[in-house]
């Protein structure tokens, strides 16, 4: 009995006893003239939705604030710009890093609803937004950057956990006893749960570091160190993770040693690292665009 109890404690956890489905809420079907509708809403995408609307709120927060490099109209409009440059840089990094057979048919790049989307390429067009909203309202791109920064984390978390409902972004086969069996691999061999790896410190890990450095540091007031500490820190996390994240498929050798999800991560490392180490001399007296003390 003993030893069966140990086997049990040890066994790997199979996916399909959870009970998960990508679908959160099941419309069922509608007809509309001639048209058979069956609309579905699905964990992904409510990951994306409460991502962008927790940062929005928390930002306005943080705008509360002395300081501030904008004023909360300026936050209404990012959230637009930013909620474009998410699907559209996501989806096209998705098909230019990892799926370029995709352009065979150029009309499934938007087929957003079958999933697809490149965290790497979801930050550029971010920042892409970002400037694009700087240069219109004359503000600090960089000091904006460091407040976005800094609500950003709780969205990755929201989308691995996504992920992981999914029962994709499986990791490498493993033997330790938190390994999960995914039915789709098809192999029947326990895996890292790296989706929930990448929840935990991309979502909790990273979200708690860049605070303490906003509120207990002068980090805000050094343009370029809190964005640039999330590039170190999400690209020091990606590249780990990826020793456990099993490659995307035709991805798994690529000729320079690397995975593509670490290659992505370098460009992220540097910048972080450049950020980083010139923010001090950006220092400048910090005029706010909303509160009302100057912060030298």
């Amino acid at each position: 009995m003993i030893l069966n109890l140990l086997a049990d404690a040890t066994a790997a956890l199979d996916f399909s006893s959870l009970g998960l489905s990508p679908i959160a809420l099941d419309l069922g079907t509608w007809r509309i003239g001639g048209l058979s509708l069956h609309p579905q809403v699905h964990w992904y995408s409510l990951g994306y939705i409460a991502g962008i609307l927790f940062g929005y709120w928390y930002l306005t927060r943080l705008l509360q604030h002395p300081g501030a490099p904008m004023a909360k109209r300026h936050a209404e409009d990012l959230v637009f710009y930013a909620t474009i440059g998410i699907l559209a840089g996501g989806r096209l990094g998705y098909v230019l890093f990892y799926k370029p057979e995709i352009l065979r048919n150029p009309i499934e790049v938007l087929y957003l609803w079958e999933g697809g989307m490149s965290l790497h390429g979801g930050l550029l067009g971010t920042i892409i937004a970002i400037l694009l909203l700087a240069r219109k309202n004359g503000l600090n791109a960089l000091r904006v950057c460091d407040y976005v920064a800094v609500c950003t984390p709780p969205a990755l978390g929201l989308v691995r956990l996504a992920n992981f409902v999914n029962g994709e972004l499986w990791g490498r086969p493993t033997t330790l006893p938190w390994g999960v069996i995914f039915p789709r691999t098809g192999d029947g061999i326990p895996r890292h749960p790296s989706q929930l790896y990448e929840a935990a410190l991309e979502g909790v890990l990273l979200f708690i570091v860049l605070n303490i450095l906003f509120w207990r540091t002068d980090a805000r007031y050094k343009p370029g160190f809190l964005v640039g500490s999330g590039l170190l820190g999400y690209g020091i996390i990606r590249f780990l993770i990826e020793l456990v994240r099993q490659p995307d498929a035709g991805l798994e050798h690529l000729s320079w040693g690397l995975t593509m999800g670490q290659t992505l991560s370098v460009p992220m490392l540097a910048a972080g690292l450049y950020l980083i180490a010139t923010a001090a001399g950006r220092r400048v007296r910090v005029e706010p665009i909303a509160g009302s003390e100057s912060v030298a």
